[in-house]
């Protein structure tokens, strides 16, 4: 099963939710009137389609979510990766770096990375 699709709103919505979790949705919605600016409202909306589309869930007035952070981010970069880079691995890295110092710990974490990926 996909991860369901998560708009960059409702990811900022989600940081929080993720933050919180399990929280109340009056309580989530006072957070993002406060963080995001958002109206109780659309704070609601927001609820409702993530939870129509399966990202979360909502059970005696709190909010959980069924989707981590972690499995969106992945999605997110598979996405990307498709898209942009043809599922090349070494083409989103070549973009990735270029015009960046790397710091010799991050090309030591990311010759890990690959090593570990290769077994």
């Amino acid at each position: 099963m996909s991860t369901p699709k998560i708009f960059e709103s409702e990811y900022r919505f989600c940081l929080i939710m993720w933050e919180t979790e399990p929280i109340k949705c009056a309580e989530i919605a006072k957070i993002c009137k406060e963080k995001l600016t958002w109206s109780r409202t659309t704070t609601y909306t927001v609820i409702k389609r993530l939870s129509e589309r399966g990202v979360l869930r909502v059970e005696n007035s709190y909010v959980h979510s069924i989707v981590s952070k972690e499995e969106a981010q992945k999605s997110e970069l598979d996405e990307l990766m498709e898209k942009k880079f043809e599922n090349s691995m070494p083409a989103f890295i070549a973009a990735f770096s270029k015009g960046r110092k790397l710091k010799s710990e991050e090309v030591d974490a990311l010759k890990s990375l690959i090593e570990s990926a290769g077994k």
